[in-house]
């Protein structure tokens, strides 16, 4: 069995179906007190690089559409549009809605590609809803470095599921947002329950 403690992850499979297992701390170095930890590793790249501002032949929504739906967290593919998780998500369920072509402003997008952008985010909303049971949503675009588009060169729509006292003082006094479900979870539950 593999052996999970606070600082480090030791495989150690004898069986196919071992999982980790979880060592009680009672006994290891330190003061217990009683606040909960909140594991984030995956956010290391981000916090010790910052947010990297694509450049060429670098946007992620241009590349992501060239990969496995797994690996790009893309959970739905039209013709004109896709839906994928956000890799930063504010909530668990942000999705961004892209369309194929690289363009960077709404008026820039072609009247098939900005209905099926709509059509997408209607989807996304009911798909959401009956996976997740969220209260509301924020839907919006950021149009420019200036409006606080994280990739400005390439237009995305935002879909941010939300539920009753989903905020707290971690994202204000921290910085930090808790998320219930990993990533891969996520694009799995919601790519399940996509219409067909």
């Amino acid at each position: 069995m593999a052996r999970l403690t606070l600082d480090s992850y030791e495989p150690h499979d004898e069986r196919p179906d071992a999982g980790p297992v979880l060592e009680d701390p009672s006994h290891l170095a330190g003061v217990p007190d009683e606040f909960q930890r909140l594991w984030t590793p995956h956010r290391m790249v981000y916090i010790q690089q910052g947010q990297q501002r694509p450049s060429g032949d670098d946007c992620p929504f241009c590349v992501a559409p060239t990969l496995a739906d797994e690996e790009s967290l893309i959970v739905h593919r039209g013709v004109h549009a896709y839906a994928l998780l956000n890799l930063f998500p504010y909530n668990s369920g942000h999705l961004l809605v892209c369309p194929y072509r690289h363009v960077s402003l709404y008026d820039e997008a072609t009247a098939e590609e900005t209905g099926e952008i709509a059509t997408i985010t209607q989807t996304a909303m009911r798909v959401v809803r009956s996976v997740s049971h969220n209260d509301g949503f924020n839907i919006g675009m950021n149009q420019g470095e200036i409006a606080g588009a994280g990739i400005a060169s390439h237009l995305h729509q935002h879909v941010v599921p939300r539920w009753r006292a989903d905020a707290n003082f971690l994202p204000i006094i921290a910085k930090t947002k808790a998320l219930p479900q990993l990533l891969g979870e996520v694009r799995q539950a919601l790519a399940d329950a996509w219409p067909r």
